[in-house]
């Protein structure tokens, strides 16, 4: 299929961006790397008037680190973050998940702000940036805020963002005691997770969990971070007894899907097979 009629503007600043958005308001989408909203379009689900193509807009695909974070433009690849060689030293959780993303094609023109931004509940990088303790910048005519991980994502392809505002930058927290692991039940058709665990560890000599953040998605209809789950593991030791003992409570209190691919009971025995497995995985 192809798209319903829109108009075309590809704006080289944000100024302008942010100019044609609050003029055109929800008859007006933004189009980052476009591999969400595109294939929408095609099937007719989206009929946006008014596209504002985000792509000229320049300093928006930058990763730089800033004295004790990392900085990244919304506009940045997923393969640039998986190619990052500061990503890989400083904060290696993010080229780990973006590796785990789609084909080689998608991750040469999906974005780290389209995917966020999109909210699909699905997504992979939700569920680490969530983990990393992130903060996501959002800009309108009227100012600037930084909104926390956990605030942003709502509900299904639902976030904190205004109509009036762009996603610009993610600032990520880093440290050298953190260990990280993303792990997935991936769907085979388009690799989306089924179930999905991002981790990030900080462990002592002595093997106790100083402190753990567990980012869950694909198990409901939105990313979320394990709290039951993490507040059984600090301060003691992880032992495989404990381990899945905290995991059992990965879906407590959570509203978990049910589709074509697979049932309720199943997404949960994934979430908690997977919520050991990304620990493990980050202990090694």
């Amino acid at each position: 299929m192809t798209p319903a009629a829109f108009d075309y503007y590809a704006p080289s600043s944000l100024k302008e961006a942010l100019g044609l958005l609050s003029s055109y308001k929800e008859d007006g989408k933004l189009l980052a790397g476009g591999q969400s909203l595109v294939p929408l379009m095609k099937l007719r689900l989206a009929r946006p008037k008014v596209l504002i193509d985000l792509g000229r807009i320049p300093d928006l695909n930058t990763i730089a680190e800033r004295a004790d974070s990392i900085v990244i433009g919304a506009l940045t690849t997923h393969a640039q973050l998986e190619s990052s060689d500061l990503l890989r030293t400083r904060c290696p959780l993010l080229p780990q998940t973006a590796t785990t993303i789609g084909d080689v094609q998608v991750r040469n023109q999906g974005t780290l702000g389209g995917s966020l931004a999109h909210s699909d509940p699905a997504g992979d990088l939700p569920a680490s940036i969530m983990a990393l303790g992130a903060q996501i910048k959002a800009v309108s005519a009227k100012g600037e805020r930084w909104i926390k991980a956990e605030d942003f994502f709502l509900g299904l392809l639902t976030t904190a963002l205004e109509p009036d505002e762009i996603l610009t930058q993610v600032k990520i927290p880093v440290s050298n005691r953190i260990k990280t692991a993303y792990l997935k039940a991936a769907q085979k058709a388009a690799g989306f997770a089924v179930a999905g665990v991002a981790v990030c560890l900080d462990l002592a000599h002595d093997g106790t969990c100083r402190d753990i953040a567990l980012g869950v998605t694909g198990v409901t209809d939105k990313a979320y971070r394990a709290h039951k789950v993490e507040q059984k593991l600090r301060g003691k030791k992880l032992d495989s007894r404990l381990l899945h003992e905290a995991a059992a409570e990965v879906t407590d209190s959570i509203d978990v899907n049910e589709d074509i691919n697979g049932s309720k009971e199943y997404r949960s025995h994934l979430a908690r097979v997977y919520t050991i497995r990304a620990i493990l995985a980050a202990q090694g």
